[in-house]
């Protein structure tokens, strides 16, 4: 592909997502680390955590506006799991240790969520985050990241969910759909103006063994798609008009593991058809995504597609032709106006990380700017 030749008919991106982007969360610092540890056994306060954090955040969003992204974020660095932190602040939901665990291909995920009492919105979960990220981003925007509703049912179902509560899972769906518009609309209210939502159960639903899992703990799996959508809906409208919306579909990601496989092909025309998002950031390092070819049902004009073309899982730099080649494919079924490019995942979608150095996830963020500059025209 050339780059000129591109650059002459695709337009600059006025409001994210950005010809390069980024998932969201980042490998820990040294400083961060050591004080969260200091931190759990007792040596530091709360308050003491927090300062580090805000330094590290600080150098963290001057980092990503260095390498010349236009889309910032915290790094998650307060969090220590994507989802659990700020699941388990919605009232009914909490975080446990549980006798079975969830299993990746290569790891074990030690805490899972349950629900003990009527889900609602009532606390600022992460809000003040956004703002500290809004207030010390200096020409980006700033990115905030949240798990999709769906993680509350996928993860434990029928299961994890207090028959006296919800006796039915209807109004269990409501009450999340609800949940989540509210927070929508917080954030919203904040000024946030790029909420993205985690989404990866949708990922896991074009897997035939998850779906065989989901049966086999006695769930039922026909419908499930469109539940999952009609909740996703419900939060976007709590958003302001200023608000982009992205969602954000990945197969696991786990210290550099993974949970499923397959295309998207199964979800595909809910996905992009029947969800109101404006954008989708898809994982696309291994084949175990698939092919391209699901991006013919992305409506025409409409929607951006940010390809995860950028493994998170090593530290292997990607070749720059290798990329365009990739992205050249993909324009075959759909128009690369409509296309960006990021890495397929966050770096660290716990606190523990990917197996990876800083360096080489500055390395490879540098390098969708730069591959995004020479396809586009600019970032």
């Amino acid at each position: 592909m050339s780059a000129s030749t591109a650059a002459s008919r695709v337009e600059p991106r006025t409001r994210p997502p950005f010809r390069a982007d980024h998932v969201g969360s980042l490998l820990r610092p040294k400083p961060l680390v050591e004080a969260r540890a200091r931190w759990r056994r007792g040596e530091i306060t709360r308050e003491a955590l927090r300062a580090v954090e805000d330094a590290c955040i600080i150098e963290a969003i001057r980092k990503q506006e260095e390498i010349g992204l236009r889309a910032v974020t915290d790094g998650e660095y307060r969090r220590a799991y994507w989802h659990y932190d700020f699941v388990s602040g919605l009232d009914g939901v909490e975080l446990y240790e549980p006798e079975q665990k969830v299993q990746f291909k290569g790891a074990t995920l030690p805490h899972a969520i349950r629900v003990t009492g009527r889900i609602t919105w009532n606390k600022p979960v992460m809000i003040d985050d956004f703002r500290f990220v809004a207030k010390h981003a200096k020409e980006a925007v700033a990115k905030q990241t949240i798990p999709s509703p769906s993680v509350v049912h996928f993860r434990g179902g029928r299961q994890a969910i207090d028959k006296r509560i919800y006796p039915e899972l209807e109004l269990f769906f409501a009450d999340l759909g609800r949940a989540y518009h509210d927070a929508v609309a917080a954030f919203a209210e904040a000024g946030c103006r790029y909420l993205q939502l985690d989404e990866v159960n949708i990922a896991y639903l074009c897997d035939p063994e998850q779906i065989a899992a989901l049966k086999a703990r006695g769930e039922h799996v026909e419908g499930l798609l469109g539940i999952y959508a009609d909740m996703i809906n419900q939060a976007i409208t709590g958003r302001s008009e200023e608000m982009v919306i992205s969602i954000h579909l990945c197969r696991g990601n786990f210290r550099s593991t993974w949970i499923a496989s397959g295309g998207y092909e199964p979800v595909a025309e809910v996905l992009f058809n029947q969800i109101n998002a404006d954008a989708y950031f898809l994982e696309y390092d291994t084949e175990r995504a698939g092919g391209f070819e699901p991006l013919r049902f992305v409506p025409r004009g409409k929607k951006i597609v940010v390809l995860g073309l950028v493994t998170t899982k090593t530290g292997t730099l990607e070749s720059k032709d290798e990329l365009k080649r990739r992205i050249e494919q993909a324009t075959k079924y759909l128009p690369l106006e409509q296309l960006a490019l990021s890495p397929q995942c966050g770096f660290a979608s716990t606190e523990e990380g990917n197996l990876l150095t800083e360096d080489e996830q500055w390395r490879k963020l540098a390098l969708c700017v730069e591959v995004a500059r020479e396809v586009w025209g600019g970032v």
